[in-house]
This record gives structure tokens, C-alpha cells and sequence, in this order.
């Protein structure tokens, strides 16, 4: 615990802290929309198109202040998003290669510009190659509440867009119909993941900084259906994870915080993966093994007619197990005799089951179909 105040205590660590926590917690959030549009692919073209604006804004202000480059970073990133949708729609090449075209030319402007201002008397100073990989240490209290009002802004837009974002993640058909105006919406979701994208570019980097957008939501998916608790986690496991990035790669001699950000996310994705109550492979698993013995009301049905059958068709009770036993298998048929109670085909008393007069008709006419 003393450790962890002196942690609080120390001004660079408390600004990384709430910094990779906050950017985490943003990216989870507007990330989940993402990922339910299946643009998973649109976050890592973003975020390596940032690179030429982060430079750009660089030598023509020439000073590193996280302000001005984020405005030149969101300004190549629109600038891509446009390539992206003049390609996919004035060529006959799809939009997922589109992408690909974009990534690739925007990052290569990118890395030469950073190569061509190596030798520029500031370019010591300036430090640009760290956005590559991320440098979350660089960041001081001017960086953090810029920030903070930046994932604010975003948040605010979540909250106050919710509903038509919505339904145009969901049915963009039914929004046409409904009168939304689905193309200012789309460009307004991409325009936040702009923003999002180069928040996070100076604490995770270029290359990482898709993992922030879509990881968060792909673990939120396993444990949920639902919208809104889906963004709930992810915010969760994004701010998690760069929370417990800050901390490690603190107490660890020269542990970059970007790549520990992303590591401790990824281990949250897979056990989110396989321990997920909603899709996560155990509890499939546990479900399917469950779903195979549980016995069908048909079957019991017919057990039922057949056990009435061999005591020379008089009424009879069977307790459960005895009816357990006349399916053939190690089925659990208290659903199924349930089910057949419900629809008047089966009736219990003092523990023992039998056919109602309805229950001997059906069973006796499918007997009779199953051998003509």
C-alpha cells in the first residue's frame, strides 16, 4: 500500500496512470461501436495514418505540444478515412483493400517525413519517432488535461448520439427508412474514432493503438448481448489495462508502458475468451454438454407410452428415474416432463408420472406413424 501512494505521489507516474487509464477507458467505450460495424480494420488504418499529420504539425509549428500535434495527427487521419471511401467508391477495388492502400501510403509518407527531419537542430528535442511505439513517460499535466477534455468530448457525444447510434450499428436499413441521416452519423462515429486514435498515440503509439480501439470490445463481447453493459466492460477492460500497464512497466527497469498496455489487454481477451458467461469456450462448452443430455419431450413422450405399454396399457405412475432409464439414455427429463405437463400430456402425483387420456392419444399416434 505504501508503494502504491508514493506511486500516486509521484508526478510522472500519476500522470501516466491517469493518462493510459483515461485513453483506455475512451477507446473501450467508442471502440465497441466499432467493432459491432465491423471496422476493426478502419482503427488500424487510422491510427498509422496519424504519423505524417504528427510530423506535419511538427515542422510547421515547431514545438511538440500534444495539442497541436493531435490536430495535425486527426487531420491526416480524415484525410484517410476520404482516400478510403474515394477508392471503394470511384475503383473497382473493394474496401478492405482501400484500407490497405490508405495504411500503406499514409504510414510510408509517414516514416519518411520522420527519417527526412532526423537531421533538423530540433529534432532532437522533438522526439517524434516515440509515437511510433509510444512513450507514455513523455507525458506532463498540460498533455493530461488535454486528454481528459478530448475523452470527454468523446464520451459526450456516445451518451448524447446513443440511440441513433444505435440503430444504425444494428439495422442501418431500418434508420434509412426512419429518416436518420446515416451517412453524417457514420462520418461522425469515424470522426470520433479519429480523435480517440490520437489520444492515444503519445502512451501506446501508432502501431498499438488499434489494440486499444478493438481488444477492449472484443473481450466485452464474451460476457454480454447487451449494448450497454458491452460498453460498460469494455471501458472496464480498457481502463484496466492501462492502468495496470502504468504500474508495471513503473516498477520495472526500462519496461515501455505502450507494449505492457496492450499485453496486459490481451491476457484480459483471452481469458475473457474462454471463461466469458456469454460466449466464452467453457461455458459453450458447459452448455452444449448440458443441451446434449437433456432429454426431448418427444422422446419422453413415447418412453412414457411405451412404459404404460408393457404393463398392459393400464394407468400407471413412474417415478423419474424409472422413466430415465425407459428413454435409454443418461438424459435429464425433468425439463421434458415439464414441458409435457405443461401442454396437458402428462400429469404427476406423489413423485410418479403418467399420461393424461390427451398424452395417450398423441403417444399412441405417433407409435402408430413411426410404424406405418
Amino acid at each position: 500500500m505504501e508503494a502504491f501512494l508514493q506511486f500516486l505521489n509521484d508526478y510522472t507516474l500519476r500522470n501516466v496512470l491517469l493518462g493510459t487509464a483515461w485513453i483506455g477507458v475512451v477507446s473501450g467505450s467508442l471502440g465497441t461501436f466499432a467493432f459491432l460495424r465491423r471496422q476493426s480494420l478502419l482503427g488500424d488504418v487510422i491510427s498509422h495514418a496519424t504519423l505524417p499529420g504528427v510530423v506535419l504539425a511538427f515542422l510547421v509549428w515547431q514545438r511538440r505540444e500534444i495539442g497541436v500535434l493531435m490536430i495535425g495527427a486527426a487531420g491526416t487521419g480524415l484525410l484517410a478515412t476520404a482516400l478510403i471511401q474515394v477508392v471503394d467508391t470511384r475503383t473497382n477495388i473493394k474496401r478492405d483493400g482501400a484500407m490497405g492502400v490508405a495504411l500503406a501510403v499514409f504510414f510510408g509518407i509517414g516514416v519518411l517525413l520522420l527519417s527526412m527531419i532526423q537531421n533538423l537542430p530540433t529534432a532532437s528535442q522533438a522526439g517524434l519517432d516515440k509515437f511510433i511505439f509510444g512513450q507514455a513517460a513523455a507525458l506532463v499535466q498540460s498533455d493530461v488535461t488535454v486528454l481528459l477534455a478530448a475523452g470527454g468530448v468523446v464520451l459526450a457525444a456516445l451518451l448524447l448520439l446513443w440511440r441513433e447510434l444505435k440503430i444504425v450499428t444494428f439495422d442501418p436499413d431500418f434508420a434509412r427508412a426512419a429518416g436518420f441521416r446515416v451517412t453524417v452519423l457514420e462520418g461522425g462515429v469515424v470522426t470520433l474514432i479519429v480523435v480517440t486514435t490520437v489520444m492515444g498515440l503519445q502512451t501506446v503509439g501508432v502501431i498499438l493503438m488499434s489494440a486499444m480501439l478493438i481488444a477492449p470490445a472484443a473481450a466485452a463481447r464474451q460476457w454480454t448481448d447487451r449494448l450497454s453493459i458491452m460498453v460498460l466492460v469494455a471501458a472496464l477492460v480498457g481502463g484496466t489495462s492501462g492502468a495496470a500497464g502504468a504500474v508495471v512497466s513503473a516498477f520495472g527497469p526500462q519496461i515501455p508502458t505502450g507494449p505492457v498496455v496492450v499485453l496486459v489487454l490481451t491476457a484480459l481477451v483471452l481469458v475473457s475468451l474462454f471463461l466469458g458467461r456469454k460466449r466464452g469456450l467453457v461455458w459453450r462448452w458447459r452448455r452444449q454438454r448440458r443441451s446434449r443430455k437433456l432429454a426431448d419431450p418427444d422422446t419422453v413422450l413415447g418412453a412414457l407410452g411405451a412404459l404404460e405399454a408393457a404393463h398392459a396399457g393400464t394407468v400407471r405412475g413412474h417415478p423419474k428415474a424409472v422413466v430415465r432409464m425407459a428413454v435409454g439414455q443418461s438424459a435429464q427429463v425433468g425439463q421434458a416432463l415439464a414441458a409435457l405437463r405443461q401442454a396437458g400430456l402428462a400429469d404427476e402425483r406423489d413423485g410418479d408420472w403418467s399420461l393424461t387420456e390427451r398424452g395417450r392419444s398423441e403417444a399412441g399416434r405417433r407409435a402408430r406413424d413411426q410404424g406405418g
